[in-house]
């Protein structure tokens, strides 16, 4: 199925900047992690980028992808699917968390048969944006593209089920939004001549808006949002940017800081604006920052590399079967797995942690 082309420039750093996707690493004490209870959701469905797309991008025409080895090194028989981890992603856990499946499927792909359907899908892409632009340099789906999926799913699902259920799966589901970094990461640079980094932040925040309106159109109400993470502390932000010592850039996580303050703000104000809704915000940057600064507290003894090839750079298509020789032989040891997205074991410490607040958040709107 081809139903998004277009052309990548060919500067080699372009190439880099537009496979780096986003991450997200909440982490504080797994071992105080207590999921709430605030009943049971239909299904769950999962929009964003690469840390939540479980193979989108493998039907569609875009470098951005990951559907071989040594990606899914981990996953269940091993099998490279296009999540861009060693194994399982944050969508996967959190569904499994709540009790509705363990595994969530990519929308696009088109052996899905009806029940997998009504307990939830995602509709996330890797290297995806809240601005159009980051979407339309990688080739992927954007934002637009995937409410656009979101309401085709809906029409499948009251045409199997009728009207009634499908409303109510609709209305009562849990929707997941987890999106943002790659518009600093790689969007950024080629905008910073019309923004500085305060005005392009605003710009991410009405579009991230909008985003939120739409959904909330086709009828999602209890929807939980992820900020952005210290993005300049990810590896491959630390070979970019950090210098001869790799250090975490400044700048990027400034920018990260300063979208997370405003969306906050805005998602206060639309749990007013609009009847009925319950949205929460959840904290990602403090969390990873912890992990990232005493990795041993939590098991793990990398936190500047990644496990695939030299871990300094390789993500996505720079991370293939090639460089398996140089891969990490035990990547529960590593905080990532490639130079921009963290292990499997990573995310089973976080999940937890994460889901539980944001469900303590919405149990209490």
């Amino acid at each position: 199925m081809k139903l998004f082309s277009g052309k990548l420039g060919s500067s080699p750093f372009l190439v880099i900047l537009c496979v780096l996707v986003a991450t997200f690493v909440p982490i504080f004490n797994a071992a105080e992690a207590v999921v709430p209870k605030i009943g049971k959701f239909p299904a769950f469905f999962v929009f964003g980028d690469s840390i939540v797309d479980p193979g989108n991008n493998n039907y569609i025409e875009t470098i951005a992808r990951c559907n071989f080895r040594p990606y899914g090194r981990d996953f269940l028989e091993g099998k490279p699917t296009g999540r861009f981890s060693n194994g399982r992603i944050p969508s996967d856990l959190i569904a499994e968390e709540l009790g509705i499946k363990k595994l969530v499927p990519a929308y696009l792909d088109q052996s899905l048969q009806v029940q997998d359907l009504l307990t939830g899908v995602s509709f996330a892409s890797g290297a995806a944006g809240y601005d159009p632009l980051t979407s339309q340099t990688a080739s992927v789906v954007s934002l637009r593209g995937q409410v656009d999926l979101f309401r085709d799913y809906v029409q499948k699902i009251m045409a199997a089920v009728g009207e009634e259920r499908a409303d109510s799966i609709v209305s009562q589901s849990f929707y997941f939004v987890c999106i943002g970094s790659d518009d600093i990461a790689n969007t950024y640079p080629f905008r910073k001549a019309q923004y500085d980094i305060d005005s392009y932040t605003d710009l991410m925040v009405i579009y991230a808006s909008s985003f939120y309106k739409e959904l909330y159109g086709v009828g999602a109400r209890k929807i939980a949002i992820l900020g952005l993470p210290p993005i300049g502390c990810v590896p491959s932000q630390r070979t970019l940017s950090g210098g001869i010592e790799r250090e975490c850039s400044d700048f990027s996580n400034h920018g990260a800081v300063l979208f997370n303050s405003k969306i906050s703000s805005t998602i206060d104000h639309l749990n007013k604006e609009l009847p009925d809704v319950r949205m929460v915000y959840g904290d990602v940057y403090n969390p990873l920052l912890s992990l990232i600064k005493t990795p041993a507290q939590y098991g793990f003894v990398e936190a500047t590399k990644g496990c695939c090839g030299t871990g300094n750079i390789e993500v996505s298509i720079l991370c293939n079967h090639l460089s398996d020789a140089t891969t990490c032989k035990d990547a529960s040891k590593y905080i990532f797995w490639d130079s921009y997205h963290p292990t499997e074991k990573a995310y089973q410490v976080l999940v937890p942690i994460v889901l539980g607040d944001l469900l303590d958040k919405l149990s209490k709107l």
